[in-house]
Protein backbone atom coordinates (compact mmCIF):
# COMPACT_ATOMS: atom_id res chain seq x y z
CA UNK A 1 0.00 0.00 0.00
CA UNK A 2 1.11 3.46 -1.31
CA UNK A 3 0.98 6.25 1.73
CA UNK A 4 1.50 10.13 1.26
CA UNK A 5 3.28 11.62 3.67
CA UNK A 6 1.14 14.71 5.43
CA UNK A 7 2.25 17.93 5.11
CA UNK A 8 3.66 19.64 8.12
CA UNK A 9 2.40 22.92 10.14
CA UNK A 10 4.21 24.71 12.19
CA UNK A 11 2.65 25.51 15.57
CA UNK A 12 3.87 28.86 17.33
CA UNK A 13 2.09 29.95 20.82
CA UNK A 14 2.43 33.36 20.94
CA UNK A 15 1.08 34.14 24.68
CA UNK A 16 -0.91 37.26 25.03
CA UNK A 17 0.02 39.58 22.74
CA UNK A 18 -1.28 43.27 21.59
CA UNK A 19 -3.31 42.80 18.19
CA UNK A 20 -0.77 45.15 16.22
CA UNK A 21 2.17 43.15 17.17
CA UNK A 22 0.61 39.86 16.67
CA UNK A 23 -0.56 41.36 12.92
CA UNK A 24 2.58 42.31 12.54
CA UNK A 25 4.37 39.31 13.05
CA UNK A 26 1.55 37.78 10.57
CA UNK A 27 2.64 40.12 7.83
CA UNK A 28 6.05 39.23 8.38
CA UNK A 29 5.58 35.69 8.11
CA UNK A 30 3.31 35.82 5.24
CA UNK A 31 6.22 37.88 3.48
CA UNK A 32 8.64 35.08 3.96
CA UNK A 33 6.02 32.15 3.16
CA UNK A 34 5.39 34.21 -0.10
CA UNK A 35 9.11 33.93 -1.01
CA UNK A 36 9.45 30.51 0.13
CA UNK A 37 11.65 31.40 3.18
CA UNK A 38 9.38 29.73 5.55
CA UNK A 39 6.67 26.67 6.46
CA UNK A 40 3.37 27.01 6.87
CA UNK A 41 2.49 28.53 10.75
CA UNK A 42 -0.06 28.39 12.83
CA UNK A 43 -0.29 30.92 15.19
CA UNK A 44 -1.78 30.66 18.92
CA UNK A 45 -2.80 33.88 20.96
CA UNK A 46 -4.46 35.83 23.29
CA UNK A 47 -5.56 39.53 22.99
CA UNK A 48 -6.43 42.07 26.03
CA UNK A 49 -9.12 44.20 24.92
CA UNK A 50 -9.09 45.25 21.21
CA UNK A 51 -11.61 45.73 18.87
CA UNK A 52 -10.93 45.06 15.44
CA UNK A 53 -12.56 46.55 12.18
CA UNK A 54 -12.70 44.53 8.94
CA UNK A 55 -12.17 45.77 5.79
CA UNK A 56 -15.91 46.35 5.86
CA UNK A 57 -16.79 47.64 8.79
CA UNK A 58 -18.75 50.39 9.45
CA UNK A 59 -17.39 53.22 12.42
CA UNK A 60 -20.71 53.44 13.48
CA UNK A 61 -21.07 49.54 14.58
CA UNK A 62 -18.51 50.87 17.69
CA UNK A 63 -21.37 51.70 20.21
CA UNK A 64 -18.88 53.27 22.89
CA UNK A 65 -17.38 56.34 23.12
CA UNK A 66 -13.56 56.91 22.61
CA UNK A 67 -13.96 57.80 26.63
CA UNK A 68 -15.74 54.60 27.76
CA UNK A 69 -13.03 52.56 25.55
CA UNK A 70 -10.12 54.45 26.89
CA UNK A 71 -11.95 53.90 30.67
CA UNK A 72 -11.88 49.99 29.64
CA UNK A 73 -8.80 49.66 28.33
CA UNK A 74 -10.06 48.54 24.89
CA UNK A 75 -7.76 49.21 21.61
CA UNK A 76 -9.42 49.88 18.40
CA UNK A 77 -7.58 48.54 15.46
CA UNK A 78 -8.70 49.17 11.86
CA UNK A 79 -7.29 45.44 10.33
CA UNK A 80 -7.17 44.31 6.43
CA UNK A 81 -8.98 41.28 7.65
CA UNK A 82 -12.42 40.88 5.71
CA UNK A 83 -15.61 41.06 7.92
CA UNK A 84 -16.78 43.61 9.83
CA UNK A 85 -16.28 44.48 13.84
CA UNK A 86 -15.18 41.91 16.44
CA UNK A 87 -13.77 42.29 19.99
CA UNK A 88 -10.67 40.39 21.29
CA UNK A 89 -10.14 39.61 24.76
CA UNK A 90 -8.97 36.94 27.18
CA UNK A 91 -10.70 33.80 27.33
CA UNK A 92 -10.90 33.04 23.34
CA UNK A 93 -8.71 30.81 21.60
CA UNK A 94 -7.47 32.85 18.61
CA UNK A 95 -5.87 31.41 15.98
CA UNK A 96 -4.01 32.72 12.41
CA UNK A 97 -3.20 29.98 9.85
CA UNK A 98 -0.54 30.89 7.74
CA UNK A 99 -0.97 28.60 4.53
CA UNK A 100 -0.23 28.49 0.64
CA UNK A 101 -3.88 27.99 -0.21
CA UNK A 102 -2.77 26.25 -3.27
CA UNK A 103 -1.28 23.54 -1.21
CA UNK A 104 -4.87 23.13 0.60
CA UNK A 105 -7.63 23.02 -1.84
CA UNK A 106 -6.91 26.63 -3.44
CA UNK A 107 -10.36 27.71 -2.96
CA UNK A 108 -11.22 30.42 -0.05
CA UNK A 109 -14.42 29.40 0.27
CA UNK A 110 -13.83 26.10 1.19
CA UNK A 111 -11.19 27.25 3.42
CA UNK A 112 -13.75 29.04 5.27
CA UNK A 113 -16.49 26.40 5.36
CA UNK A 114 -13.33 24.13 6.53
CA UNK A 115 -12.37 26.59 9.55
CA UNK A 116 -16.31 26.66 10.56
CA UNK A 117 -16.21 22.51 10.52
CA UNK A 118 -13.17 22.31 12.54
CA UNK A 119 -14.50 24.38 15.59
CA UNK A 120 -18.13 22.68 15.11
CA UNK A 121 -16.07 19.67 15.48
CA UNK A 122 -14.45 21.29 18.37
CA UNK A 123 -17.23 22.43 20.23
CA UNK A 124 -18.91 18.62 19.65
CA UNK A 125 -16.29 17.19 21.46
CA UNK A 126 -17.93 18.69 24.62
CA UNK A 127 -21.46 17.66 23.71
CA UNK A 128 -22.51 21.36 22.51
CA UNK A 129 -24.39 21.13 18.83
CA UNK A 130 -23.37 24.03 16.44
CA UNK A 131 -23.66 24.70 12.47
CA UNK A 132 -22.59 26.68 9.82
CA UNK A 133 -25.02 29.60 9.20
CA UNK A 134 -26.60 30.25 5.85
CA UNK A 135 -25.15 33.46 4.54
CA UNK A 136 -22.70 34.51 7.09
CA UNK A 137 -19.74 32.97 7.98
CA UNK A 138 -18.62 31.88 11.78
CA UNK A 139 -20.24 29.08 13.86
CA UNK A 140 -23.38 29.70 15.69
CA UNK A 141 -25.50 27.32 18.58
CA UNK A 142 -28.66 27.74 19.46
CA UNK A 143 -30.25 27.30 15.79
CA UNK A 144 -28.13 30.32 14.69
CA UNK A 145 -29.90 32.68 17.60
CA UNK A 146 -25.86 32.96 19.20
CA UNK A 147 -22.40 32.89 17.18
CA UNK A 148 -19.42 31.30 19.14
CA UNK A 149 -16.75 31.42 17.32
CA UNK A 150 -16.42 34.61 14.72
CA UNK A 151 -13.65 34.22 11.40
CA UNK A 152 -12.20 36.69 9.25
CA UNK A 153 -9.44 35.68 6.77
CA UNK A 154 -7.26 37.61 4.24
CA UNK A 155 -5.85 36.20 1.09
CA UNK A 156 -2.13 38.04 -0.06
CA UNK A 157 -1.45 38.39 -3.66
CA UNK A 158 0.58 35.42 -3.50
CA UNK A 159 -1.90 33.44 -2.23
CA UNK A 160 -0.85 32.66 1.46
CA UNK A 161 -3.91 33.28 3.92
CA UNK A 162 -3.54 35.29 7.02
CA UNK A 163 -5.72 36.18 9.82
CA UNK A 164 -8.44 33.22 11.37
CA UNK A 165 -10.34 32.41 14.08
CA UNK A 166 -11.59 33.30 17.39
CA UNK A 167 -13.88 31.08 19.76
CA UNK A 168 -15.10 32.24 23.01
CA UNK A 169 -14.29 29.58 25.80
CA UNK A 170 -14.86 31.80 28.80
CA UNK A 171 -14.35 35.82 27.57
CA UNK A 172 -15.93 38.62 29.37
CA UNK A 173 -18.77 38.60 27.27
CA UNK A 174 -19.96 42.17 28.22
CA UNK A 175 -17.42 43.48 26.52
CA UNK A 176 -19.40 42.39 23.55
CA UNK A 177 -21.61 45.32 24.01
CA UNK A 178 -19.19 47.58 23.21
CA UNK A 179 -20.16 46.77 19.49
CA UNK A 180 -22.77 45.32 17.05
CA UNK A 181 -20.64 42.14 16.24
CA UNK A 182 -20.22 41.40 13.18
CA UNK A 183 -22.50 44.27 12.06
CA UNK A 184 -25.05 41.63 12.95
CA UNK A 185 -27.81 43.50 15.62
CA UNK A 186 -30.33 40.38 15.85
CA UNK A 187 -28.24 37.73 17.55
CA UNK A 188 -26.22 37.34 20.79
CA UNK A 189 -22.77 36.31 21.33
CA UNK A 190 -21.97 33.06 23.54
CA UNK A 191 -19.15 31.26 24.79
CA UNK A 192 -18.61 27.88 25.85
CA UNK A 193 -18.80 28.64 29.65
CA UNK A 194 -22.22 30.31 28.50
CA UNK A 195 -23.37 27.64 27.03
CA UNK A 196 -21.87 24.46 29.35
CA UNK A 197 -22.23 23.56 33.06
CA UNK A 198 -19.18 22.32 33.46
CA UNK A 199 -16.95 24.14 30.93
CA UNK A 200 -13.10 22.91 29.46
CA UNK A 201 -10.52 24.83 30.37
CA UNK A 202 -8.69 27.34 27.15
CA UNK A 203 -5.68 24.59 27.32
CA UNK A 204 -8.02 21.77 26.70
CA UNK A 205 -9.87 23.53 24.00
CA UNK A 206 -7.04 24.64 22.04
CA UNK A 207 -5.81 20.73 22.25
CA UNK A 208 -8.99 20.04 20.76
CA UNK A 209 -8.77 22.70 18.46
CA UNK A 210 -5.24 21.58 17.04
CA UNK A 211 -6.42 17.80 16.89
CA UNK A 212 -9.38 18.81 14.51
CA UNK A 213 -7.24 21.26 12.20
CA UNK A 214 -5.02 18.59 11.72
CA UNK A 215 -7.70 16.01 10.66
CA UNK A 216 -9.48 18.73 8.70
CA UNK A 217 -6.65 19.66 6.69
CA UNK A 218 -4.74 16.69 6.48
CA UNK A 219 -1.68 18.00 8.19
CA UNK A 220 0.66 17.19 10.66
CA UNK A 221 1.48 19.74 13.35
CA UNK A 222 4.93 20.40 14.73
CA UNK A 223 5.11 22.58 17.50
CA UNK A 224 8.50 25.32 17.53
Amino acid sequence: MITTALRTIYLRRLGRMSYTDAWAEQHRLVAERSAGNAPDTLLLVEHPPTITLGNRAKPEHILASAAELERRGVSVVRSDRGGDVTYHTPGQVVGYPLLKLSQHGGDIGRYLRNLETMIIRTIAAYGLESAHEPGLTGVWVRQGAAKICAIGVKLSASGVTSHGFALNVSPDLTGFRLIVPCGITDRAVTSLAAELSTPPALPEVEAEVLRQFSEIFGVTIAEE
